[in-house]
């Protein structure tokens, strides 16, 4: 009988049982970090956030959800067994955007940079690598009018690289027109480089010129996009967009146990909502039998995995299947 009950309670921890903690803990205390890492979920939760900056927390999630729903759907024929696993990085290895963990410092901008990444892969994805840039999130937060540090949703992001372009630029001091303005900082706890700072950071203002130096004009250096797309929920659609046209942008909703997110495949623990989260996904797999989502985050390499985490994949977990956009680029002659 003891047998018969283990194997069925590590058949329901493989495809993701809920053991919940219990509500009002505080998300980001010892506590919380404890509670899940007792009761045998699918992850490992550890010390990212100093228990003083819940507000500060709240404040990167600016994703505003349920904005795909406008959008044209694109549907999939798909005749082929699709791969057990894929990762976009190994993929299209010449594509080194791909690779790349953005920060947004300290500003509610994850759908810019979510969606800015996206496009950025599928120029050169679809440009069989003779297109290397870094789109601009700088101009997405700064001159689109879209929410800025305030938060913004995917899809209008992705209407604005098509109806204006978005120029080059890229990381903090970076390569390109228009480089972001928030330098890369802690987000969690102490670190190779400076913490960010307690006060939120207001919208920067637009600056339609490129930087001193840079041999093109703002206009001149502009890339678009066609028309955006969403993709069904249905997880064999969103394998099959993400394998033949490069990587997505998602949003999900953020649970207090997610900032303690350290390895593992992710599955919330608890049903206290902090707010909603813009990512780009480039993959998936399986992990000790949980299918899994690959996902890349904006709050730099020192969080999660180097920068990246696994979410359950095939029951919508946290809402992460029901907001997917895309879009395809205008390429341009090279």
């Amino acid at each position: 009988m003891k047998s018969f009950i283990f194997l069925v309670l590590s058949v329901s921890l493989a495809y993701g049982a809920r053991l919940f903690t219990q509500r009002n803990v505080h998300p980001l205390s010892d506590e919380m970090i404890d509670r899940i890492n007792s009761i045998g979920t699918t992850w490992k939760a550890g010390r990212n956030f100093d228990k003083s900056s819940l507000p500060y927390v709240k404040r990167l999630l600016g994703a505003k959800r349920g904005s795909s729903k406008k959008l044209r759907q694109v549907h999939h024929e798909i005749n082929e067994e699709l791969p057990e696993s894929f990762d976009a990085r190994e993929a299209w290895p010449n594509c080194t955007q791909i690779r790349t963990i953005r920060d947004q410092g300290n500003c509610g901008s994850c759908w810019a940079f979510s969606s800015v990444e996206a496009m950025s892969d599928r120029i050169c994805i679809a440009s069989h690598g003779a297109l290397q840039v870094s789109l601009s999130a700088q101009e997405m937060v700064a001159c689109a009018d879209l929410g800025g540090c305030g938060g913004g949703n995917p899809e209008s992001a992705y209407e604005y690289y098509q109806n204006e372009g978005l120029v080059t630029g890229g990381l903090y001091h970076g390569d390109g027109c228009m480089p972001y303005v928030f330098e890369p900082c802690m987000h969690h706890i102490k670190g190779p480089i400076p913490t960010c700072p307690e006060t939120y950071k207001p919208t920067p203002p637009c600056s339609r010129k490129c930087a001193a130096g840079y041999k093109k004009t703002f206009a001149e250096d502009k890339h678009y996009g066609q028309e955006p797309y969403t993709i069904s929920s249905d997880p064999k659609q969103i394998m099959k967009e993400i394998m033949t046209n490069g990587p997505v942008t998602v949003d999900f909703i953020v649970y207090a146990d997610f900032p303690s997110y350290k390895s593992g495949v992710y599955q919330k623990t608890t049903d206290d909502v902090l707010g909603g989260h813009a990512v780009k996904m480039i993959g998936w797999g399986t992990e000790n039998g949980v299918d899994y989502w690959l996902v890349a985050n904006s709050w730099n390499e020192y969080f999660g995995d180097e920068g990246y985490f696994k979410i359950r994949r095939g029951n919508d977990e946290c809402g992460i299947e029901e907001d997917v956009v895309a879009g395809l680029p205008e390429l341009r002659e090279v």
